[in-house]
């Protein structure tokens, strides 16, 4: 075969190829998914099975951490209390960051104080233009979630977008 015909046959190859796989990005099911950690080992099992779904759609990911706000009958002062926050959330996203950059997915990360986490996430998720929430669960049922309560069943009932639970 002429060299200079395998050339073009590689390039227009190489061509069809970017073009199938700008089309299957853009025809992806989640554009843009928004996952939530507090930083324990159960959110990092929900935010890398979030990470491979994105890495698998191409998609784009938020990485979202809820702070609890100053709290009134507390011992601690508001700065101790404030800064202890900013701690735990930085190293729960330097978790996720480190999960992103082992599967080469970009993440963008936001910090924000809610009284209620559900609440947050799914302003967040709105807000951002999001079509999927990513979260995990330890799946309690009957008493234990009504008295312990659950941050995903009220993000599942009350979010407008679907909602992946993972356990």
């Amino acid at each position: 075969m002429n060299p200079a015909r395998r050339c073009i046959k590689i390039a227009s190859r190489d061509y069809i190829d970017k073009e199938a796989s700008d089309k299957k990005r853009r025809k992806a099911l989640y554009k843009h998914i928004l996952m939530s950690t507090d930083g324990s080992e159960l959110a990092m099992k929900g935010v890398k099975h979030g990470l491979d779904l994105a890495k698998k759609c191409g998609g784009k990911v938020t990485v979202i951490t809820v702070n609890q706000p100053y709290p009134l009958q507390s011992a601690a002062t508001t700065d101790s209390w404030a800064q202890a926050q900013k701690t735990h959330a930085d190293e729960a996203l330097a978790a996720v960051f480190d999960a992103a950059k082992a599967v080469d997915v970009e993440i963008d990360a936001r910090q924000v104080t809610d009284h209620t986490p559900a609440e947050a996430i799914v302003e967040a998720a709105e807000t951002l233009g999001c079509d999927l929430i990513v979260m995990a669960s330890h799946g309690r049922r009957g008493v234990s979630r009504l008295l312990l309560g659950s941050q995903t069943a009220e993000v599942v009932s009350h979010s407008p977008i679907p909602v992946l639970v993972v356990r």
